[in-house]
């Protein structure tokens, strides 16, 4: 494979013109650019990323595989989505935790897409039980929530996000001073960064180092879930 030497210029244009032509037939006619613009550089990064994530926690897996690895697939899953247009028009890397089977684990993320690039930590969508935890966790261990929230470069950089609740949920006070937080439905936090990052020889570093920032919020959703950091 070859050395990770930034995203290639073509790559946020390949993204753009999918999104305006996302259909088989021009994909099929434009998969070699798919290769050389999207796949092959981002495969190149995961596996320049894998020693850099040891520096931060061993939890975490990079894996430069085209399928079932920490690149998501181009494929939407159309079957229960009025959108039925075939291909996701970003690129999705997930460094899971290595206890983690599905995109629900926890894990830092990377996203790139022409106008909305981030970098994303912690759980999406955590099914019920993983969802208790972190609440009953938030509940009992209230000043450390606070304090990782309060982080400095966290806090300058990253803003928690996702979906929450209207109501409280049951078993939990509506006069709880956290009651905000434990309506949360995803224990996310995303950092909106500028595309032109994404072609730089140092961009691994860039997102070390934007990853380490979360170090925190990470080990406290670790602790949550039972699982080593």
């Amino acid at each position: 494979m070859n050395r990770f030497k930034g995203f290639p210029p073509q790559t946020l244009p390949f993204l753009e013109a999918l999104a305006q032509n996302n259909n088989r037939a021009w994909f099929a006619d434009n998969k070699q650019q798919y290769e050389s613009a999207v796949r092959e550089p981002a495969l190149a990064f995961i596996e320049e990323m894998a020693p850099k994530l040891n520096g931060i926690s061993n939890q975490f897996r990079a894996i430069a595989k085209k399928t079932g690895g920490s690149l998501m697939r181009v494929y939407r899953d159309t079957r229960f989505s009025k959108d039925k247009t075939p291909y996701k028009t970003n690129i999705g890397i997930q460094f899971r935790h290595s206890l983690g089977k599905d995109v629900h684990a926890p894990g830092f993320y990377l996203h790139i897409e022409p106008g909305n690039c981030f970098l994303g930590a912690g759980i999406w969508h955590p099914d019920p039980k993983t969802l208790g935890k972190i609440r009953n966790f938030i509940t009992d261990n209230p000043a450390a929530w606070q304090a990782a929230l309060r982080e400095k470069p966290f806090s300058k950089h990253f803003q928690l996000e996702g979906d929450t609740l209207i109501r409280p949920p049951r078993g939990y006070p509506a006069d709880h001073p956290l009651i905000e937080d434990l309506k949360r439905k995803d224990f996310i936090a995303l950092k909106a960064f500028d595309g032109n990052e994404i072609d730089k020889p140092s961009f691994c570093n860039f997102v070390t180092r934007g990853f380490k920032q979360t170090d925190a919020l990470m080990r406290y959703l670790c602790a949550a879930v039972e699982v080593n950091y």
